[in-house]
């Protein structure tokens, strides 16, 4: 295998490291552009299309479930796309996982409704959202560990988050473009045709994605790992079995940066539209303004993580998230749009700090061998609990009928956070693991 691989470089240059960042930047854009419309269309109208033969507040429980259901396909898409892109490559199964997210979106757009399939609709609905969740499952890890890898030693941080961007990005992106539609059309048109929009136009997204990741190099870690034939066969239960601690602290260390996300991003533009009276179209630009101001934020900290360490940035951003949960609720409540904004961005803050050094603090966390493994499993175990917070929420408020249960659970799971954040070991000077003999099998 070894002999089809091109030499090892000798180590990533400037002009690659930006090369390789960007690429991963507009791809994990793309990515995850497709998976938060679904969130979007599932806050605003699945509920009415698709479920539309029980109660309101039951079609709202069935659409963030059959949203929920993307995140338990994660993991799943994660330890596949992990396998293969620790035997075979990083690049291949970034193109894959495009491919696969593009297909299950555009089929989103197309799919008829319940007045037309009957029960089959939603069935196919939670089919192609599983789809979803499989490609987005093996893209985070691919996408972190080709900028990380070939990013200069003294900026992992920094040039591991660029992909972290793609994440706001796509968030702005999907919730813009619903946002003008929102603005422009009317509740019928949107209804009936409108909320399609945004998954056909993937299409053009997919392409150019496609032209972007095809035309970086693989990893050259990667490739120095394959010159040594350091592959594992099964590197994903070699990851579990060499590294279960990295990768159960890394996963709680992401839980409540995850989860608060969707709280925000998805659960809360239901809540705020029904229950607390902020006008639709508002709360989409507001979130749009909030993932914006995500951008700078997550690259700042990201850069501070090169200098100051990894560990205190998760530490620190998740006891802000704890000791501001409350007070963010209570803002939110208010119905003012202008604190809600306030609150907003204190959250962000907290979420960055994570977010910024994240790429670089997982991936140092595993030798090469094992590292899209590891990163991947830690990422997507803490997505399968993120991906159950809107759903989480709908049931809190359901059964207290207090928005501040929702707080108490935001504050739980910022202290579990804080705990493993603590427990992790920081890896700012040791770097990325070298594979070993005995952890390297062939």
């Amino acid at each position: 295998m070894s002999s089809t691989v091109p030499p090892a470089s000798p180590g990533p240059a400037l002009r690659s490291s930006r090369k390789v960042a960007t690429a991963s930047l507009v791809g994990t854009t793309i990515e995850w552009y497709d998976f938060f419309i679904f969130g979007t269309a599932a806050a605003l109208v699945f509920n009415q299309v698709f479920f539309p033969s029980v109660d309101p507040v039951t079609g709202t429980l069935s659409a963030f479930g059959a949203f929920a259901v993307g995140f338990i396909a994660r993991p799943l898409g994660g330890a596949v796309f992990a396998h293969f892109g620790d035997r075979v490559g990083r690049k291949p199964m970034l193109v894959y996982s495009l491919l696969m997210m593009g297909a299950a979106t555009v089929g989103m757009g197309l799919l008829p409704g319940y007045d037309t399939l009957g029960v089959w609709a939603p069935v196919l609905l939670v089919t192609l959202r599983f789809l979803q969740g499989f490609g987005v499952g093996g893209e985070w890890g691919g996408a972190a560990l080709m900028a990380v890898e070939h990013a200069p030693s003294h900026r992992r941080g920094f040039y591991g988050s660029w992909p972290q961007v793609g994440v706001p990005l796509g968030l702005v992106l999907g919730t813009a473009t619903f946002a003008v539609l929102s603005a422009t059309l009317t509740d019928e048109q949107f209804l009936a045709w409108g909320w399609r929009v945004p998954f056909l136009a993937s299409i053009a997204l997919i392409g150019v994605g496609m032209w972007i990741r095809l035309g970086v190099h693989e990893s050259p870690v990667f490739r120095k790992a394959m010159d040594e034939k350091a592959a594992n066969r099964m590197p994903v239960l070699e990851a579990l079995r060499t590294y279960p601690k990295e990768i159960l602290l890394a996963a709680g260390s992401f839980l409540a940066t995850n989860s608060t996300f969707y709280v925000s991003s998805v659960w809360l533009v239901t809540y705020a539209t029904q229950s607390l009276s902020y006008d639709r179209t508002t709360i989409l630009a507001a979130n749009s303004v909030l993932s914006l101001s995500d951008i700078p934020l997550i690259m700042a900290f990201g850069l501070l993580s090169d200098r100051i360490g990894r560990r205190p940035m998760f530490v620190g951003g998740m006891a802000l998230l704890a000791v501001f949960a409350v007070p963010y609720f209570w803002l939110v409540s208010t119905g003012s749009i202008w604190l809600f904004l306030l609150g907003g961005l204190v959250v962000q803050v907290a979420r960055s700090a994570v977010y910024g050094p994240q790429s670089a603090f997982f991936a140092e966390q595993f030798s090469t061998s094992m590292r899209y493994s590891g990163a991947s499993l830690a990422y997507q175990i803490a997505s399968i609990l993120g991906g159950l917070a809107p759903l989480l929420c709908t049931a809190l408020v359901a059964l207290t009928g207090s928005l501040y249960a929702v707080a108490g659970y935001v504050v739980g799971i910022a202290l579990v956070s804080m705990v493993c954040s603590w427990l992790m070991t920081e890896t700012l000077r040791s770097g990325l693991r070298e594979d070993t003999a005995a952890g390297a099998r062939t």
